[in-house]
Order: C-alpha cells, then sequence, then structure tokens
C-alpha cells in the first residue's frame, strides 16, 4: 500500500468483499454496529467512502478537505478499531454495518 492508497481497484475491492458479506464462512460473526461508537461523525465518514472504494484524494475532493486530512481521519479510525491495514479498516466497516454489501450485477 502507497500513502494509503488501495491495492485493488475499487470494483475488485467491493466484489471481493460483497462476495465475503453475502457468503460469509461457517463459523463467521458480524462485529458489532457498536464498535464504531468511539469513532467521530467524520472518521466514520470518511472511512464508509474509503470503504466503497475512493481514494484519499476522491474523499478530500468530495468532503472538501486535504488529502493528509483524510489520511489522519483514516489513521485515527485504525488506531480507535485496531485495525492493522486500511483493508481490514473496510472490513470493519461491512462487518459493523456501516455500510452495506449489495450483490453483484
Amino acid at each position: 500500500m502507497a500513502s494509503g492508497e488501495s491495492l485493488l481497484s475499487p470494483a475488485a475491492t467491493r466484489s471481493l468483499i460483497t462476495r465475503f458479506l453475502l457468503a460469509p464462512a461457517p463459523g463467521t460473526h458480524l462485529a458489532p454496529p457498536e464498535r464504531l461508537a468511539d469513532l467521530t461523525v467524520r472518521e466514520r465518514e470518511v472511512m464508509a467512502l474509503a470503504a466503497d472504494g475512493a481514494s484519499n484524494t476522491e474523499i478530500a475532493e468530495g468532503l472538501t478537505l486535504s488529502p493528509l486530512t483524510v489520511r489522519t481521519h483514516i489513521h485515527r479510525a485504525m488506531t480507535k478499531l485496531g485495525a492493522r491495514d486500511r483493508a481490514q479498516l473496510v472490513v470493519i466497516a461491512y462487518q459493523t454495518g456501516l455500510v452495506r454489501a449489495t450483490p453483484p450485477a
């Protein structure tokens, strides 16, 4: 991962996560939404956009922030949630229901 950008295309990331969430492995449990309680509203907003596959630059443009500020929000969310990387943060976003998986078209 370079500068917080994803290694997979947003479409590939969404497809992979959607398939995982629509058919979780036996014994897999979704994380409770309360897990997000320590995040600020902005951290949740940035996390949701990252989970949708937006880059830091795209998030910054959409929210009228600097890319550095977006990176800070993502880092703080990762720290608060104990996520080791952006991919794990995205999985947590789906597991907690912050964003919803939709079946592929």
